[in-house]
């Protein structure tokens, strides 16, 4: 039997891009990638067959990769900051053609359109957690500590906001206080706004991600990891909670240990059920 047809990477920033190599390698696929200078984790080429570094923007090249290395299939892991699209940003003339075709820079349309232009050319576009089921979470108190009643009222509060600021692609994460908002997360990213509502919270902060309403859950999927706890405890924010099934959990192990070691809730909402 022949070796099954290498899976293409766009990789972006972050631990994700390398688990999904791994998820991959350890179904017996290899991994072509095309990483992102001044985004993507230099050890992402331990990981893969091959790697080519691109600039933000370099859509034509991307493609020329994969279909070079026999790629059908390619998949999206780990985010590009929004600030790389007004700082070092170097579109090759695909790229530049596809950005005049598009009439706004929101995370999920510019998403959709490079999977289109990649589906294209005969590359079909898979979710990146094709490997990785694992780091989906189901509903549930991930760690030891449980949430308290108000907790509970503030995570169904912080949904309700999440949802209605996703529906306007602003971000995926709020953070709130006794049914106040203390941030929302924008193009600063969510670390920055559980720093600021956290702040603002004084030790009793809650965290909720979720994705947005119709978002393509190919690409672009919400993901913690043990790095949201240590800001969270820094903090002293006091719950996590996010989308059952449709959240990443990075290094799930160590996210629940250091939570449980910080006393910090960890739980997953079933995200069929209204808040």
């Amino acid at each position: 039997m022949s070796d099954p047809l290498p899976v293409g990477l766009i990789a972006g920033n972050g631990i994700f891009p390398r688990l999904f190599a791994r998820g991959a390698r350890k179904a017996g696929v290899s991994v072509v990638a095309v990483a992102h200078v001044g985004e993507t984790e230099r050890e992402i080429e331990d990981e893969v067959s091959a790697c080519t570094w691109i600039r933000v923007g370099e859509l034509g090249k991307i493609i020329r990769v994969f279909r070079q290395a026999g790629c059908r299939q390619a998949a999206m892991a780990g985010g590009i900051k929004k600030a790389r699209l007004f700082s070092g940003f170097r579109p090759d003339l695909r790229g530049a053609a596809f950005l005049a075709r598009m009439r706004t820079l929101h995370d999920d349309r510019i998403l959709r359109g490079i999977a289109a232009e990649l589906e294209s050319e005969g590359i079909q576009v898979i979710p990146s957690t094709t490997y990785l089921p694992e780091l989906l979470p189901a509903p549930g108190v991930l760690g030891r500590k449980k949430p308290r009643a108000r907790d509970s009222t503030d995570v169904a509060f912080g949904r309700r906001v999440a949802r209605a600021v996703g529906a306007f692609e602003v971000g995926q994460t709020v953070v709130v206080r006794a049914g106040l908002v203390l941030a929302v997360e924008a193009v600063e990213g969510t670390d920055a706004a559980i720093r600021r509502g956290g702040e603002l919270g004084r030790g009793g902060a809650v965290v909720v991600k979720a994705s947005k309403p119709g978002q393509d859950l190919r690409f672009d999927v919400p993901a913690v990891g043990p790095e949201t706890i240590r800001l969270m405890a820094d903090v002293g924010a006091r719950v996590l909670a996010v989308e059952a099934g449709r959240t990443l959990l990075l290094e799930r192990e160590a996210l629940i240990a250091a939570a449980d070691a910080a006393g910090i809730v960890v739980l997953a909402f079933d995200p069929a059920e209204e808040p």
